[in-house]
């Protein structure tokens, strides 16, 4: 989808319709919540995990697009939020020799009861927001103990044959998240821990330590990138995939500046968080999170901010 923003007349190639993205990459599942699929020719791996009611789509594009899920045999987890492991245990079930691969600190918040319990109640109501909760009365989705598989860190690469994924931490939007590049597509999978696409704007969301969040972001800057595959809202091509990391972090410097602003206005961090929510769904109504949930990342953001300025970070 090309589309012409205000700002300057600027071309942005923005795609949300899943499909072939290049050489060796395909988009699949739903605009809202999408996963990866990377082939080499020693075997594919589906990169993120996405949210879990996108798997009837995912076996329907299987077939629609000659995609033989035979040939996958890794799978990355980018970071442990409910909506970026959903199809997980599903394909890990049903590819028993799958490898799945994810960050030291994801293993043990994948290993938690509480959060395991968090992340099949959260699949289960976005399921319900999306009129898509049937996919729960076909398909085992839900997190079990029975996921288990290796740890990467930063500089760790994954070979897929004629390519290899490298890993890089960027803890921020969440403790345990990291990206994978590779270098040969100029691809880049930052997860959260990039912006995410939504309409013509870039949604920036350090969740768990907004200052870390906006490292990670610069820690990415200097990447050349062509393609730009976010978990959220499709993937980036173009002019704006190679601008896409240096705009995300000047978004992330006017979020923080607002949120210092109305924190400092109120001084109550969940008084600032609701209004910020507030704000943000006066915009952006569509916004596959429910306002509750998206109030809960407010409240973790706004505390971060808070501790800055109040001098106890």
């Amino acid at each position: 989808m090309e589309k012409r923003s205000s700002r300057k007349d600027e071309v942005i190639m923005r795609i949300r319709k899943p499909g072939r993205v290049g050489d060796h990459i395909w988009f699949l599942g739903r605009e809202e919540s999408g996963v990866y699929l990377l082939q080499g020719k020693d075997g594919a791996m589906v990169i993120s995990g996405g949210m879990s009611y996108i798997v009837p789509e995912i076996l329907q594009q299987f077939d629609e697009f000659g995609i033989d899920e035979e040939k996958i045999s890794k799978i990355l987890i980018l970071h442990s939020h409910f909506d970026h492991v959903g199809v997980i245990p599903f394909f890990k079930r049903r590819l028993p020799r799958t490898e799945v691969y994810a960050s030291a600190r994801a293993w043990e918040i994948l290993q938690m009861e509480k959060a395991v319990a968090t992340i099949n109640e959260f699949s289960r109501n976005v399921a319900k927001r999306m009129e898509e909760e049937e996919a729960y009365f076909i398909y085992d989705l839900e997190w079990r103990d029975d996921v288990t598989g290796k740890t990467v860190r930063e500089g760790d690469q994954i070979d897929l044959g004629e390519f290899k994924v490298s890993i890089l931490e960027i803890p921020g939007h969440s403790s345990c998240c990291i990206a994978a590049y590779v270098p040969e597509l100029k691809a880049l999978f930052p997860t959260d821990g990039g912006g995410i696409p939504f309409d013509e704007t870039i949604i920036t969301s350090g969740n768990s330590n907004y200052t870390k969040y906006q490292q990670g972001l610069e820690k990415l800057r200097d990447l050349e990138v062509e393609v730009y595959c976010a978990d959220h809202y499709g993937y980036v091509t173009g002019e704006e995939a190679k601008t896409f990391i240096p705009k995300t972090i000047e978004m992330a410097k006017q979020n923080r500046a607002l949120m210092e602003e109305v924190y400092r206005s109120t001084r109550d961090i969940d008084l600032a968080a609701k209004k910020l929510v507030s704000s943000f769904y006066d915009e952006n109504p569509y916004y596959f999170l429910s306002p509750e949930i998206f109030l809960d990342v407010y409240r973790q953001m706004v505390r971060h901010i808070a501790s800055v300025i109040d001098g106890k970070a």
